[in-house]
């Protein structure tokens, strides 16, 4: 009886070039994280298809008979053309090209991003990754509705015309001078009455979200020094000048000198990503916006908060 080509599978091809490369079975399976059993019953569905005997199997692993060595050339040949057919219908996509532009407050852009797009990169070379930081949330959400930039990275919520998706909740922390003595209960909020508090400036949405919490426990915030750069705050604090309050992210690197603790009421921030509602957006977006999700559930810094 002839053999009908269209009962021929591609996987069953894949597992032919995988024992002939490895020469036996078990090591066929791992290549292709298939089990040794399944390697020998699909060999075996694919001799049954085609009536001949492709592999010799003896004691010392598998070789390819005459007509297997036959067989496996016009098996490569197909495999090849099947990953040129991907390819293709990848790049139509925009899988292997594009260009994506991310407007990010600061911090997300400094500890978040960067392994993001290394796995962007070692998997979709061909995308292209453009990135503005910008400092106010306003700014963030003007630049997507505008359509300056793909995608935001900012807090949450926001309004209705973004699709949005949460990433992360960025803990706000209390860094505390190295020389000032807190209780074993940790900070309290007559604590905050005794040391200069160093926060940043107004409108800012770190320090807004501050300002909120405080008022929203009916605490006085009497601020000593707004202080813009993250970096400069951390420092006045390592310097005995203050205490600052910042968002873990923002705060990051915090020097081992500086004691580190939460609010008497813990708060935190949502951090996530914004598209237009109403855009038409590129596969090389869905595409970052998917290793974005993957990455950011295993990164996120990492420093004990006393306790």
């Amino acid at each position: 009886m002839a053999i009908n080509p269209a009962n021929l599978k591609l996987s069953h091809l894949r597992m032919l070039a995988a024992v002939a490369e490895h020469g036996n079975f078990g090591k066929a399976g791992l290549s292709l994280d298939m089990t040794q059993s399944s390697i020998s019953h699909g060999i075996a569905a694919l001799e049954e298809e085609l009536g001949v005997v492709l592999l010799s199997r003896g004691r010392y692993g598998a070789r390819l008979t005459p007509v297997g060595e036959q067989i496996l050339a016009y098996a490569q040949q197909m495999l090849s053309l099947s990953e040129a057919i991907a390819q293709t219908a990848n790049s139509a996509r925009g899988l292997e090209g594009g260009t994506v532009q991310i407007a990010s407050f600061r911090s997300f852009a400094t500890h978040v991003l960067p392994p993001v797009l290394a796995e962007l990169r070692q998997q979709y070379p061909g995308i292209s990754i453009s990135i503005s930081e910008l400092s106010l949330q306003h700014d963030v959400e003007r630049a997507v509705l505008d359509g300056v930039a793909d995608v935001g990275i900012l807090h949450l919520p926001v309004g209705e015309e973004f699709d949005v998706g949460e990433l992360l909740r960025d803990e706000y922390l209390v860094l505390v001078p190295p020389d000032v003595s807190v209780s074993a209960a940790g900070l309290q909020w007559e604590d905050f009455r005794n040391q200069p508090i160093i926060l940043p400036p107004k409108n800012d949405s770190c320090s807004d979200i501050v300002r909120h919490h405080f008022d929203q426990h009916q605490q006085v915030l009497d601020v000593a020094y707004e202080i813009k750069e993250s970096s400069t705050a951390v420092s006045m604090v390592a310097q005995g000048l203050g205490i600052a309050i910042l968002a873990r992210l923002v705060a990051e690197p915090i020097p081992p000198s500086v004691q580190v603790f939460r609010l008497p009421v813990p708060l935190e921030r949502r951090a996530g990503y914004a598209i237009r509602t109403d855009g038409l957006h590129t596969p090389a977006v869905y595409t970052f916006l998917d290793v974005l999700r993957r990455s950011t559930q295993q990164t996120q810094p990492k420093r004990a908060i006393a306790s």
